[in-house]
């Protein structure tokens, strides 16, 4: 029987598993809960298109929408069409035959959680059952690298609100698989790692892009060996290349098959404005200061396109460039917490900030030691998005009472979540990470009689 520091090691790893499989099953319950929550706005009757007719009815002020009960009309996923192939875009950014907003694996898991549905009610479930399991194998990860701090995923309000608002949960699923593997201690090199966690982040890019920024910081760490090992040119350009050969295999056959449906989706966001709908700093902060007619909000949209993704590119730079200089005082790149501060930027300057976004911060929250006053703040601010947005829509369409009083929940909600978003940005590249030590060094080798290292 093991004693000493085999013992300890197997007794933390025995606990971290119980642990685990409590983050499962809190997690399982919660998705329970959550689609009991979206499910209220689908059901009998329906219309013609199988769009039920409650929905539109309760949407806003039941706080029941989801993007995926929604979408089952206008993109053809109620005809069972092939995403991309046959799409298109027209001059005023309609999407059609069968083209989608979103990149081609989420396009993918859209048509598939199609088939078999007559109805939006039978699409939201079947894409829920679809979903779930993703976001059942992020609370195993988080939990085995997290600890306790993992039950912030599994039972949190965030994964109540959004877990089947739009299709979040693999793109967060494949960011995490990639914190997991660079970070569990292995037999595998930190090059052979590194790849892996980049055809993941790859992958992750395909459903929703975000994770794709992670690439940068990753290509780094790699490049400068990790902590106590020699600088890798060679890895770290293997890391770049595995990442770009796997979203060029992902997105080929689907640009060769249907480029104009393919190109669409880009330039859907493209066409994107920062809206009423958007959640932004650009609309709650900006617009006010243009002219409220046609001409002041087309200076307005063209302002936010030229000066949003400047701002997004600069504060991924200013990352890069405080976690080269954390590199230079610990001999440690922190591809983490640069990661995370990346994504920070890119929350708070990009010209839409979907609610469901928080279960992309949600990860980073757990696994650095963020201080959890400010973890709390950031949940009440999200859950004043997350909820009083949809109650301000209600107000303003049936002209009921308290707009001025939701549009406040709002605008705390907006600038709550901006300035936590910042704070971020900063705590990120200063906190040490919880539980599992990112990349710790290899584990040593033990005597099996005398138990010391060898």
């Amino acid at each position: 029987m093991p004693t000493g520091p085999a013992a300890a090691f197997t007794g933390r790893d025995s606990r971290r598993a119980l642990l685990a499989a409590v983050a499962v099953l809190l997690c399982g319950l919660t998705l329970a809960l959550a689609y009991a929550n979206k499910a209220r706005c689908a059901g009998a009757p329906f219309e013609s298109d199988g769009r039920s007719t409650i929905f539109d009815r309760i949407k806003d002020s039941d706080v029941c929408y989801s993007d995926i009960q929604f979408l089952w009309i206008g993109r053809d996923i109620d005809r069972h069409v092939f995403p991309y192939v046959d799409g298109d875009i027209t001059e005023d950014g309609q999407l059609v035959g069968g083209a989608v907003e979103y990149p081609v694996l989420s396009g993918f898991l859209m048509w598939l959680g199609a088939i078999g549905s007559a109805t939006d009610a039978e699409f939201l479930a079947h894409s829920a059952l679809l979903l779930a399991p993703f976001a059942l194998l992020t609370a195993w990860m988080l939990a085995r690298l997290g600890g306790r701090a993992a039950l912030l995923w599994a039972a949190g309000p965030p994964l109540v609100l959004y877990a089947f608002h739009n299709w979040e949960l693999p793109v967060v699923c494949s960011a995490v698989a990639a914190i997991y593997v660079m970070t569990v201690p292995t037999r595998y090199s930190l090059r052979a790692r590194g790849i892996a966690a980049a055809v993941l982040l790859a992958l992750g890019f395909c459903l929703k892009l975000y994770p794709g920024i992670f690439v940068l910081p990753l290509i780094a760490y790699i490049y400068t060996g990790g902590p106590g090992r020699a600088r890798d040119v060679k890895g770290a350009a293997m890391t770049a290349a595995a990442a770009a050969g796997t979203v060029v295999a992902v997105n080929l056959p689907f640009a060769v098959a249907g480029y104009d449906g393919w190109r669409a989706s880009i330039t859907f966001q493209q066409l994107r404005q920062a809206d009423i709908t958007t959640n932004s700093i650009w609309y709650w902060g900006l617009r006010p200061l243009f002219a409220p007619d046609a001409e002041g909000e087309a200076a307005f949209q063209h302002v936010v396109s030229v000066v949003s993704p400047l701002l997004v590119l600069s504060s991924f730079a200013l990352a890069m460039w405080l976690g080269w200089r954390r590199f230079g005082s610990t001999g440690e790149f922190p591809w983490l917490g640069v990661s995370g501060a990346m994504l920070c930027g890119f929350l708070l300057l990009h010209k839409v900030h979907s609610p469901q976004y928080t279960l992309w911060l949600v990860p980073f929250l757990i696994l650095l030691a963020v201080p959890w006053p400010l973890i709390a703040g950031y949940l009440v601010a999200d859950a004043a998005i997350g909820i009083g947005v949809f109650r301000y829509f209600y107000v303003l369409g049936s002209g009921a009472p308290g707009a001025e009083q939701m549009e406040a929940v709002v605008q705390f909600g907006v600038w709550g979540r901006a300035l936590l978003l910042a704070v971020f940005f900063v705590v990120f590249l200063r906190v040490p990470a919880r539980g599992v030590r990112p990349d710790p060094p290899p584990l040593p080798r033990y005597d099996p009689g005398e138990l010391v290292p060898v």
